[in-house]
C-alpha cells in the first residue's frame, strides 16, 4: 500500500490544471475525476478505521453513494494543485492510521463490505494502483506485480456470472477456476480439506460450463477489472474452440444497494 501510494503521488506530480482537466481512461471521467474519488476513497478508509479504532462503525461515505458522487463532481473541477493536496492529505491520514495498527487491529470489523480492517486495506491497495492506470500518464497494467494480479483474480471472482466457471491460465503462474460461487472454484494451489485431492477436484469442475483464459498475468488481471489489457496476450477457449471473451458481471461495488 505504502509503494502503491508513492507510486500514485509521482504519477500525478506535474500534473498542470490542463493535464487535470484531459480525460482519463475511464469514460466520461477526467483526470480530475479520478483524483477527487482516489481521495475519496482514502478520506473513507481512514474514516473506519478511526470508528474501528473505538469499537464501532459507519457508512464508507459519508452522504452514501450521493455523497461519493457529489464529492467526485465537485473535486473534478478544482484546480491541480488543490487535488493533490487533497489527495495528499487524505492519503496521509489514512496510511497513518494504517501504520498504527496492531496485529489484532487488522481483524477489527469495519462497514466497508460487512469486513475487517484488512479488507480496507486490500480495496486502498486495488484502488491506487488501477486508477493510478486509468490516469493515463503512462503507466500501464502491465507493470502490475505478480502479487496483485493474483489478488485480482480472487477479488473479481465475484464478477463471473452464476453458471459459469472461468479457468484463467496466466503464463507461468498455476491455473486456478475462479467462480461466483467459492465451492465450484477451486484453485490446484491451495490444499484440499477432506475429500479428494484439490488437484483431481479442480479437473472434475473444469471439465463443467468451463471457459478458459489463457495469456499474461497483467493481461488477464486487466481484463477482469474492466481496464484494456496493453500485451495483447489474451485467448479463450471452450470445448477446445476459440471463443470470445466471455462478459463479466459489474465491478462489485462496496456501498449497499438501496
Amino acid at each position: 500500500m505504502e509503494a502503491a501510494a508513492s507510486d500514485f503521488r509521482g504519477r500525478i506530480a506535474s500534473l498542470t490544471d490542463t493535464d487535470v482537466r484531459a480525460p482519463s481512461r475511464l469514460p466520461g471521467w477526467s483526470r480530475g475525476h479520478v483524483l477527487a474519488h482516489v481521495a475519496g476513497v482514502a478520506g473513507a478508509m481512514a474514516r473506519q478505521l478511526e470508528y474501528a479504532a473505538r469499537g464501532e462503525t459507519t457508512d464508507l461515505y459519508e452522504g452514501g453513494s450521493d455523497g461519493r458522487n457529489r464529492a467526485i463532481e465537485e473535486g473534478a473541477v478544482r484546480s491541480a494543485d488543490r487535488l493533490r493536496g487533497e489527495l495528499d492529505d487524505a492519503l496521509d491520514r489514512a496510511l497513518s492510521a494504517f501504520r498504527n495498527l496492531g496485529d489484532a487491529d487488522w481483524t477489527a470489523p469495519i462497514s466497508y463490505r460487512g469486513g475487517v480492517v484488512r479488507d480496507g486495506g486490500l480495496a486502498l491497495w486495488r484502488e491506487l494502483v488501477i486508477h493510478g492506470t486509468d490516469l493515463g500518464t503512462g503507466g500501464e497494467a502491465d507493470a502490475w506485480s505478480p502479487q496483485f494480479c493474483e489478488h485480482l483474480f480472487g477479488f473479481l471472482s465475484a464478477r463471473v456470472p452464476a453458471g459459469m466457471r472461468l479457468r484463467v491460465q496466466p503464463f507461468g503462474m498455476a491455473p486456478r477456476v475462479l467462480s461466483a460461487n467459492p465451492e465450484s472454484a477451486l484453485s490446484p494451489a491451495s490444499p484440499s480439506e477432506n475429500g479428494p485431492s484439490v488437484n483431481s477436484a479442480w479437473i472434475k469442475t473444469a471439465s463443467v460450463n468451463t471457459i478458459s483464459v489463457n495469456g499474461m498475468a497483467t493481461d488477464i488481471a486487466a481484463w477482469l477489472a474492466g481496464r484494456t489489457p496493453n500485451l495483447g496476450s489474451l485467448r479463450a477457449e471452450a470445448a477446445a474452440d476459440g471463443v470470445d471473451l466471455p462478459k463479466l458481471l459489474p465491478w462489485p461495488s462496496g456501498i449497499p444497494a438501496k
